[in-house]
């Protein structure tokens, strides 16, 4: 019987500590893993590295129903991240292919930046680091920051990132409340957190929107003009979850006429072309996805991707963090 073979594509880093994952676990020869680096990274180099594979693990590379459909070895593939809408889910569940993400690895990082990004707007630290630097020494600049003391902060969605930012906000005077449809108010309330009932009144109310959904067709453009238009002309918006949350030419628009007061922003709608109106706004701090970094959030979204492919290749069964409809009825898939 074969070895399964599972491919890296365009991971960083080298396979030295998923190999010894493995001798720690007690598999050590009974996966094969495989690195696969290919400049330009399309799906034609994906298909050809994977095209004998069992497994795959991946980032961002976009795998839709054509390229899925020209690997029939492929029975899983793991995302390094929490976000997979670059995973057509559903060609995946209908090719009998296991998907699965790494959720929770960086929350305490991703956490830490909301909180960096919305400390640094309300006290205009980039704003001024830039003035310095270009000549000016001026601590009157701009407008007269606000004490946070009495200020809201309104949370779009209540997961593991919010739910350990909100004692932060909390401690830094700031009232905090959240839209998060699936969370009951006594739930909301065990972290100190209003519920707002729809996300209109959250618009209207909050003086940092702080975003936190996963990227699906319900939540593509969650923030538009209209979204916008509600906020108040102070406000400011954090983005930190996934580019095309927010509309970005209505962002665009809104920081330039003044509709809102700033934005911080971790990412933004085209990662691929790495382009943005967003680069040259003053009242924007701005960083490259740089929220989930850290040495131990890369190791535990590591050690994830690989304990998936153990679960199924090795040990035969579902793997814990399967996000499609896979194996539901018989736990195998293909």
């Amino acid at each position: 019987m074969s070895i399964p073979r599972v491919v890296y594509f365009n991971i960083d880093g080298g396979l030295d500590y998923e190999n010894s994952l493995l001798r720690k676990w007690g598999h050590s020869g009974k996966l094969e893993l495989v690195e696969a680096k290919a400049s330009g990274g399309g799906p034609e180099s994906f298909i050809e590295a994977a095209r004998e594979a069992d497994g795959a693990v991946v980032e961002y590379l976009s795998l839709d129903r054509a390229v899925l459909g020209a690997l029939p070895s492929l029975r899983i593939v793991s995302v390094q991240s929490i976000g997979y809408n670059n995973i057509d889910t559903a060609a995946a569940s209908e090719f009998g292919i296991a998907v699965t993400n790494a959720p929770g690895f960086c929350v305490q990082e991703t956490a830490l930046h909301t909180l960096g990004l919305l400390v640094d707007l309300a006290r205009k630290i980039t704003f001024l680091d830039r003035s310095v630097r270009a000549g000016s020494w001026n601590p009157l600049l701009g407008p007269l920051p606000r004490r946070l003391s009495g200020l809201t902060a309104g949370l779009v969605f209540f997961g593991g990132i919010p739910q350990r930012l909100a004692p932060a906000l909390k401690a830094i005077g700031l009232r905090v409340m959240a839209w998060a449809p699936t969370k009951s108010a006594e739930f909301l309330g065990a972290f100190g957190v209003e519920k707002a009932d729809t996300l209109d009144s959250l618009l209207e109310a909050a003086d940092f929107v702080s975003l936190h959904t996963p990227l699906f067709d319900q939540t593509r453009h969650l923030i538009s003009d209209r979204e916008l238009g509600l906020m108040k002309p102070t406000a400011f918006l954090i983005n930190t979850a996934r580019g095309a949350v927010v509309d970005e030419p209505a962002l665009v628009r809104a920081l330039r006429s003044g509709a809102i007061a700033g934005a911080g922003i971790d990412v933004i709608e085209d990662e691929d072309s790495e382009t943005s109106e967003l680069f040259g706004l003053e009242n924007v701090v701005i960083t490259p996805h740089a929220a989930f970094v850290s040495e131990e959030s890369f190791r535990e979204a590591r050690e994830i991707c690989l304990r998936q492919q153990v679960q199924l290749l090795v040990e035969n069964r579902r793997p814990d963090c399967v996000v499609n409809s896979f194996g539901e009825s018989d736990g195998q898939g293909k």
